[in-house]
């Protein structure tokens, strides 16, 4: 995750060097291993996400094979839950794809086990560039001397909100707002709109993790927990409280409409989640969605940091020269920066966000979010993720989703939690 050491947005966009358009992509002029036997080379690129995000990548797909003919690129993807399931039947198997989407809480876990290539011998090769990236982001997959990965766009954590519902109520959410300006404004939506004010926020790992760094804990440690039940206990409480009142949404009416967002579907009046994932929003909605800041305990620390999604190469690839030189398309070719707009968060790199000047209303407001919790100084670095950490999130969702429908208690769901949590960081 990028560090921001004081500086803003545009400063950071600027602190990246020369931009891989400016040197006329070297992976792209290299193309090592590309034409070797003298036909065509296939890799294999897998995602997760909507159908929009998999539309978009196949146009950059198709666009990457008209400027290397001879690299195709089959591509797969599936809802965030079933793309992990099936990476690890494939990893378990030996037949992984060659290029993944990736995020930080996997890096460890498939680090350790040997899955993920080490990309930093194609940067010396040429064939993946690293200029032009924002301060910091290009070592954002670096662990222990390993680039297992590659950013493609930044991200933060955000309140979606429906425009329509909060203007209604009278609520403006602004940076320095607390809780309880936020739980105040969800008793008089519900009261004055007969509709929830939230989601439900309480399976979301990285909100929780927000939560506790605003009070000097966090997540995870590099070596495990960084809490215990003392502090999830009250907030799973809470959080069924909530429900009960009708604060947060109806669970099944939200498990009924899923992969569809509740607030999207006038379930909520809004739902916590990536700045970036509100471009989905007005395609899946009716009303207006804006972007609002996180909330904090003391109006001054959110505990917030840059995310980002990343593309890894596979280590059992046969094609690492393909993958890098697929990785690198990806990640500075203005064009595809036109076309995914930010789906995959503000642009990694300065060609890619000097690329892409958005025009529609979502972008925009990503941008000025984006922008503006910069200009506040209230990003700070990410806690490590320990080997593990991909499960245990997993958990706390679904967990977290049994409470809410009344499977369980808030006191058995908190000792499962950590059970399984348990379980999972000794078993890596």
């Amino acid at each position: 995750m990028s560090r921001n050491n004081g500086m803003d947005r545009r400063q950071l966009l600027k602190l990246a060097g020369l931009s891989a358009a400016g040197l006329g992509l070297t992976a792209a002029g290299c193309g090592s291993g590309s034409g070797g036997s003298g036909g065509p080379v296939t890799i294999r690129h897998s995602w997760w996400g909507a159908d929009d995000r998999a539309k978009k990548i196949q146009q950059c797909v198709g666009l990457f094979e008209k400027k290397h003919p001879k690299i195709k690129v089959k591509t797969d993807f599936q809802q965030y839950p079933d793309f992990w399931k099936k990476f690890n039947t494939q990893a378990a198997g030996g037949n992984p794809p060659d290029v993944i989407q990736n995020a930080v809480t996997f890096l460890r876990k498939y680090e350790a086990k040997n899955v993920l290539l080490d990309l930093s011998p194609q940067v010396e090769k040429g064939n993946l560039d690293l200029g032009g990236f924002r301060s910091g982001l290009e070592k954002f997959a670096e662990i222990d001397g390993k680039l297992l990965g590659v950013p493609v766009g930044s991200n933060s954590m955000a309140l979606v909100i429906d425009e329509k519902v909060y203007e209604k109520a009278g609520i403006t959410p602004e940076i320095g707002w607390t809780w309880d300006d936020w739980y105040a404004g969800l008793q008089k939506i519900k009261n004055g709109q007969k509709i929830a004010g939230d989601a439900g926020p309480h399976g979301v790992m990285y909100l929780y993790d927000l939560i506790l760094r605003q009070n000097g804990k966090a997540f995870f440690t590099e070596d495990g927990m960084g809490f215990g039940e003392a502090e999830l206990l009250p907030y799973w409480t809470e959080a069924l409280e909530r429900v009960e009142a009708g604060l947060y949404a109806d669970p099944n009416k939200v498990e009924q409409i899923k992969p569809a967002s509740a607030t999207a579907k006038g379930l909520s009046a809004g739902e916590f989640t990536w700045d970036n994932f509100s471009v989905r929003y007005s395609a899946e909605g009716k009303s207006s969605y804006g972007l609002a800041p996180i909330p904090s305990t003391d109006g001054k620390k959110t505990g917030q940091y840059l995310g980002s999604l990343m593309l890894s190469g596979t280590a059992r690839t046969k094609h690492p020269a393909e993958v890098a030189t697929f990785i690198s398309f990806m990640t500075h070719d203005p064009e595809v920066a036109r076309i995914m707009g930010y789906d995959r968060g503000v642009p990694a790199t300065t060609a890619q966000f000097e690329a892409f000047q958005p025009a529609d209303a979502p972008s925009k407001a990503i941008a000025a979010y984006e922008t503006s919790i910069a200009d506040a100084g209230v990003l700070e670095p990410i806690t490590p993720h320990p080997a593990g950490a991909d499960v245990i999130e997993a958990a706390f969702l679904r967990i977290g989703a049994d409470l809410a429908l009344g499977k369980t208690s808030p006191k058995d769901s908190v000792k499962q939690f950590f059970s399984e949590a348990k379980t999972a960081l000794a078993a890596n």
